[in-house]
């Protein structure tokens, strides 16, 4: 291709932080009218390059041409005024405003001859947007009230308002259904037909053959290749990112399942949601699948157990003794554990460090009076870090300046140091990379080895077929079937997905 297609161009790309090099001399060059794959493992610094690029951190080293002219944006607001816009993957909205509020916020269209917000003229280009999109959202509906799902396309759709050249995506599809990932390819195709450059970053191999054009690979920070993804398969991006092969997807099956039920749920309802009559048992040292279409009920029948949602009705049997769990803490001390779908919101706290985001739910063990045993929370924290190999500097790191990938290994961390019987998992490796995914179903099987149960949702079928024992499929808020993984398949699971919808 002639110089002339190129759009973007970054060359020997430098960033350090504190104790480590995230960025290590790394290129990318981003052609007009292409999709252009970024891949890597957690901590790789995929992330880390497209915030340089939008000015949310400062390169240290390293030059960035945008349309032939060097660029160096202060913020992502010149990035934004410049074409480079970027749709995170840990969604950051003003979740009480509307949706026209959230597109629109820091340039309101004004009445003319006035100071005043023009809510008609912003209702208006929020509709134009949209329609040009496809995109079927009410302006004036609140964030707070809408899915991930709607608020992620509600922030394609923002990126696209600034008319940008160069819109990077992270982890788009993380929340998405199957049907709004096709929607999101073709507005994918729409901007690249108009010329934009799209940054598209992903775990999910199968998109990344399907949408992309060319495909760059980083591992620790480095420039490893870039390749057209015609050239590509699966197994050569897993080599390139993981340096090694990796000939399974998934650990072998352990089937660690008793004839012993740890819990019994019968006829569970929630108060505020759809769940509704809901029943099923759960053996010592299963791994349980729940699978289902987005907002069939699946995130809401993990809430309601754990005491993080308001029940209506039904009961919940653990070792034949009837628990409330009418609350977290309350759940927490009945032997349960709950990894959420919003690692962001749910999950982390990001203002935390490292050592004290994992002992936060088990202080209790480290009191020697009224006083924390430091000590004693260094030494468990250090053995989380070396049994989830989370890649970072020091315990005192903040959390947030992990990749997602070891935001969740350091989440898992802190709920087994609670010695839980049974962990639910909301969606465990969205946003994880292959290698690291394989690291925490390794880590699922060992807790069944152990006698731990587990309760998993998944949108990601092969993911529930390749680690789960059993699958309850759930539609519509009830439970439409129960299958085992082993003598199902996919279209079988859809088919049950589906028969309340």
């Amino acid at each position: 291709m002639v110089q002339d297609n190129v759009l973007l161009r970054m060359e020997g790309i430098c960033k350090s932080f504190p104790g480590v090099k995230a960025l290590d001399n790394v290129q990318l060059t981003l052609r007009r009218g292409t999709v252009h794959a970024l891949m890597g493992e957690n901590g790789a610094g995929k992330s880390t390059l497209m915030k340089c690029l939008f000015g949310i951190y400062h390169k240290d080293d390293g030059h960035i041409y945008l349309e032939g002219n060097e660029v160096n944006f202060k913020n992502s607001r010149e990035a934004l005024d410049n074409g480079v816009a970027m749709v995170h993957q840990e969604l950051n909205q003003a979740l009480k405003r509307n949706v026209m509020d959230n597109i629109w916020l820091g340039r309101y269209p004004k009445i003319p001859g006035t100071p005043l917000v023009s809510e008609k003229q912003m209702y208006a280009d929020t509709m134009k947007v949209f329609n040009d999109l496809k995109i079927d959202v009410d302006p004036k509906t609140v964030m707070s009230t809408m899915p991930v799902s709607k608020r992620q396309m509600v922030e394609i759709a923002k990126a696209v308002s600034f008319n940008s050249k160069v819109i990077v995506l992270d982890e788009p599809t993380s929340s998405l259904t199957e049907e709004e990932v096709d929607h999101l390819f073709r507005i994918i195709n729409m901007l690249r037909d108009r010329g934009c450059g799209i940054i598209y970053i992903s775990h999910k191999m199968d998109e990344i053959l399907r949408i992309s054009d060319e495909v760059t690979i980083m591992r620790d920070g480095q420039y490893i290749a870039t390749r057209p993804s015609k050239e590509l398969t699966k197994e050569e991006i897993i080599r390139l990112m993981v340096g090694r092969e990796m000939t399974n997807q998934f650990p072998p099956k352990l089937h660690c399942g008793a004839d012993e039920n740890i819990m019994t749920v019968e006829h569970l309802t929630a108060a505020y949601s759809l769940l509704n009559d809901v029943s099923f048992s759960l053996k010592k040292g299963e791994i349980l699948g729940v699978a289902g279409l987005d907002g069939s009920g699946r995130t809401e029948l993990l809430e309601n157990i754990f005491g993080a949602a308001t029940r209506k009705g039904g009961t919940i049997t653990v070792h034949g003794k009837t628990v409330k769990n009418s609350t977290p803490k309350e759940a927490i001390r009945n032997g349960f554990a709950l990894v959420t779908e919003e690692r962001r919101a749910t999950g982390i706290f990001s203002i935390l460090d490292i050592r004290e985001n994992t002992v936060i739910s088990s202080l209790k063990s480290y009191l020697s009076g009224f006083l924390l045993q430091n000590k004693k929370m260094e030494q468990a924290t250090a053995s989380m870090i070396d049994a989830m190999r989370i890649k970072t500097p020091s315990q005192k790191t903040k959390i947030q300046s992990l990749s997602g990938g070891n935001q969740q290994k350091v989440i898992f961390g802190r709920w087994i140091l609670t010695q839980p019987d049974i962990l639910l998992l909301d969606e465990p490796t969205r946003g994880i990379d292959v290698g690291a995914k394989y690291e925490i179903y390794q880590l699922i099987q060992n807790l069944s080895k152990e006698g731990k149960s587990v309760v998993m949702v998944s949108s990601e079928m092969p993911e529930l077929l390749g680690v789960c024992d059993r699958i309850l499929v759930m539609s519509g808020g009830r439970l439409a079937g129960e299958v085992d993984a082993d003598h199902t398949s996919q279209e079988e699971i859809m088919t049950l997905a589906a028969k309340y919808v």
